[in-house]
């Protein structure tokens, strides 16, 4: 093989050894950053990792919320009429936040089914409600239907 085929050879390799990992980096990085949303019934059948971050959705379950008495910690159910899955938030809640209304709740799956939540949003007026917990919901109502 000529000397100049060769270095060149050795050129175009180490680039795209070099590419495949700064692009396997990036990935990487961004893959701690994904948290994908499940709706309570996906929680329920097993489909939502353990002990990852994930964001939650549904309806506030009436007469679900408990608040502690020596700090800010408040537990909750999130149901999509299906299934249910409890929330543990340790902060001070939205003001919107209520019982029978659409949250959307970040946080990591425990073992006991309970998710411990960083944040929880609530929605933001009468008519609105965010487009994954409106789209769980309605998946869950034709699963019902369907049963």
């Amino acid at each position: 093989m000529h000397p100049k085929r060769k270095q060149r050879l050795l050129i175009a390799l180490a680039i795209v050894a070099l590419s495949s990992a700064t692009i396997g980096l990036i990935a990487y990085a961004l893959s701690g950053n994904i948290n994908l949303f499940y709706s309570p019934s996906e929680v329920a059948s097993g489909e939502a990792p353990l002990e990852r971050k994930l964001r939650v959705g549904g309806m506030v379950v009436e007469g679900s919320v408990k608040r502690a008495s020596d700090r800010l910690e408040t537990r909750f159910d999130v149901t999509d009429f299906v299934h249910s899955v409890t929330v543990s938030y340790d902060g001070i809640l939205p003001d919107l936040f209520a019982e029978g209304e659409g949250v959307v709740a970040t946080g990591v799956l425990g073992a006991d089914g309970v998710v411990t939540a960083s944040e929880v949003l609530a929605k933001h007026d009468e008519n609105y409600m965010p487009p994954e917990v409106a789209e769980a919901l309605e998946k869950a109502n034709a699963a019902g239907a369907s049963e």
